[in-house]
């Protein structure tokens, strides 16, 4: 059962490690191009790209996540010296995709119905990357949690 555990554990930080680089880089490339941009392009961008975005990030999320709870459980189960490491990974992640309903679903759908005047929509995109800020920071900690995870006591 170590054995499985340890390829659950190395899963986990390769898919948590993708979902991280795309927060960083939707982070660090999309939210400043998007606040580049003016209102109307914004919207024009987001519309063409909304389905894209989400045929993207909802699969990464939800298969980090999963992969990251299955872990954790495993680990808890097994009395693995990680568990507390994956534990934290996993709730880390699950926090990241509860975001999504708590806060980014609504947003997004805004930005899909272009409902949003130019003065409001400057404001929510900075409310947006404020919540993305955190949903970064989350992603990597749960990675650093999920390598730590894979330590083996000397």
């Amino acid at each position: 059962m170590n054995s499985v555990c340890g390829l659950l554990q190395l899963l986990t930080v390769a898919l948590v490690g993708v979902y991280a680089g795309a927060m960083l880089t939707e982070g660090f490339v999309l939210v400043p191009f998007w606040r580049s941009i003016s209102p109307a392009d914004f919207h024009l961008w987001y519309v063409a790209n909304d389905a894209r975005l989400l045929g993207f990030f909802g699969p990464l999320t939800s298969v980090a996540a999963i992969t990251a709870l299955v872990t954790a459980v495993t680990s808890l189960w097994i009395g693995h010296p990680g568990r507390l490491a994956s534990v934290i990974a996993c709730a880390s992640i699950l926090a990241t995709l509860a975001m999504f309903f708590v806060y980014f679903q609504a947003a997004n759908a805004q930005f899909s119905a272009a409902s949003l005047a130019p003065a409001d929509l400057t404001a929510e995109l900075a409310r947006w990357a404020g919540w993305h800020d955190a949903r970064m920071v989350l992603s990597l900690v749960s990675l650093g949690f999920a390598v730590l995870a894979l330590r083996r006591p000397a």
